[in-house]
């Protein structure tokens, strides 16, 4: 089941199974209409700007093209390390540099919602928490690497998954660093009308 439903109340820009997971499990009646565009930092781009802007671009791309009047949910994630922007990893190589740049350290995760119910009405909130993993052994990420598990994730890594073995601390939303920050998301949906 993907979680789409039969009498949607929004519509989610996003194909991430774990975004669709999060908006179940606080009763939001969506469908989805994947976004498609490029997701590249401006050149001095702040992280926060940054996934604000993926966020709306994604939203308004969808808005753009949906037949109907439902608002549209935008997200995006990033992982930031000493200053810079880790996406998903293009492959495995990248992926295990990402992991071992990450091992025994602390970064931020800034995780964006936008809802768009119109050009003129567009509300947003960006979410920033801090994750600290433990030592990351050489094995430990060959063997991550190799379910697959990190290509699909800013940082190369998911907190849902196998790499929650390896997470000492999270210091604020825990969904925010899976992918959508489930207390901004209700609010937001809150002034939108969508939850009560």
């Amino acid at each position: 089941m993907n979680g789409e439903s039969q009498n949607p109340r929004i519509v989610l820009a996003s194909a991430s199974p774990r975004r669709r997971e999060l908006l179940q499990q606080i009763g939001v009646a969506f469908r989805v209409d994947a976004a498609d565009i490029m997701e590249l930092p401006l050149e001095g781009e702040l992280p926060g700007d940054f996934v604000l802007r993926m966020a709306r671009e994604k939203a308004l791309a969808v808005m753009h093209r949906q037949p109907g009047n439902l608002p549209v949910l935008g997200a995006d994630t990033a992982v930031i390390l000493d200053g810079r922007i880790l996406g998903k990893p293009a492959d495995s190589a990248e992926a295990g540099q990402m992991l071992n740049s990450l091992s025994g350290k602390t970064h931020e995760v800034f995780s964006a919602v936008v809802v768009a119910v119109s050009e003129s009405e567009i509300h947003e909130a960006l979410n920033v928490s801090r994750v600290t993993f433990a030592e990351l052994e050489p094995g430990w990420i060959e063997t991550y690497i190799r379910t697959g598990d990190p290509m699909d994730k800013a940082g190369a890594y998911g907190v849902q998954g196998k790499a929650a073995e390896k997470i000492s601390r999270i210091e604020g939303s825990f969904y925010g660093v899976m992918g959508l920050p489930l207390f901004e998301t209700a609010q937001l949906l809150k002034r939108a009308q969508v939850l009560f």
